[in-house]
């Protein structure tokens, strides 16, 4: 059986008529060309080519064998240029959500990174509360949610990205802004700002008060943590934020102090168990995990 580097160079010659344009064709040596050609007509047991006034002609015998050799190549060059464009993304579509704490920085820069990887692939991304990404999984809206807490789920299994941890927020003009860290108790005794304890991510960022009994007043809720970083950066109070909402110093007009308390957290990437993730997805994941870690270290 003809390898493909035998059709390759039966074809060049056939092409370019001699064996030096074939060389020059396929980038290797014409001596290599003549052995290879040699132990491929004796294999085949008949002449591919007569030699007329210093050119290659194909003989009467090969004309059919040429034609399919030149069906083979076609498709051989379609396949590579399928593999090309999968490489580079064209043609294909990434769809996924994040949760708007890590939606705010660390998604726009991971997808930068996949963008690098696969120039020609789309996107299209979604901003989700931790209880909708159920429904946007099952129903197939998505490959993968990046979320900051995990559930119990049949159907659903979650990765890990990165361990975060909270920090509190206050605004330049406060008298707490000369600090350089704070306590729990001193966060309780501030108006705070910050998401309803009773939502997933609101839960994660009160659990501090919680798990020191401190009682504590939020006088302005609001369902998403940038809009919290707005409302302190306004002067209206302090909050509890995830470091990866303010990582980068991408929302300026708060001063960030470190809690003196564990305040960590975990961070996960959800998909489906039940269908495979695309190259693309893995490779989202790989990269905000990356970009996850390195904010977090």
């Amino acid at each position: 059986m003809l390898t493909l580097r035998q059709i390759e160079i039966i074809r060049a010659i056939m092409v370019t008529g001699t064996i030096s344009g074939a060389a020059k064709l396929l980038n290797i040596s014409a001596p290599g060309i003549s052995r290879l050609m040699k132990y491929t007509e004796d294999m085949v047991g008949v002449p591919l080519f007569n030699r007329r006034h210093g050119r290659y002609v194909p003989t009467p015998e090969a004309r059919n064998v040429f034609d399919l050799l030149d069906n083979i190549h076609r498709k051989v060059e379609d396949l590579q240029t399928s593999i090309d464009r999968l490489g580079s993304g064209e043609g294909r579509e990434l769809s996924f959500a994040s949760v708007p704490s890590i939606a705010n920085v660390m998604v726009p820069r991971a997808v930068e990174q996949v963008k690098r990887r696969f120039p020609d692939i789309k996107l299209e991304i979604d901003i989700l509360k931790i209880e909708q990404s159920i429904d946007y999984l099952l129903l197939g809206r998505g490959e993968l949610v990046a979320i900051s807490s995990r559930f119990d789920h049949s159907i659903i299994d979650f990765a890990p990205l990165a361990t975060g941890r909270l920090v509190c927020i206050v605004p330049p003009s406060s008298e707490l802004a000369a600090k350089t860290s704070i306590r729990p108790w001193e966060i309780a005794s501030h108006m705070l700002i910050g998401i309803d304890p009773n939502d997933p991510y609101g839960r994660i960022m009160t659990e501090i008060f919680r798990r020191e009994q401190l009682s504590y007043s939020m006088n302005i809720k609001t369902r998403f943590g940038t809009t919290v970083c707005s409302l302190v950066a306004a002067g209206l109070g302090i909050a509890v934020i995830d470091e990866f909402t303010v990582a980068h110093g991408m929302l300026p007009g708060v001063k960030v102090l470190e809690i003196e308390a564990e305040t960590t957290f975990h961070t996960y990437a959800a998909y489906r168990n039940d269908t495979p993730l695309s190259v693309y997805a893995e490779a989202l994941i790989e990269l905000l995990r990356a970009e996850m870690k390195a904010t977090s270290a």
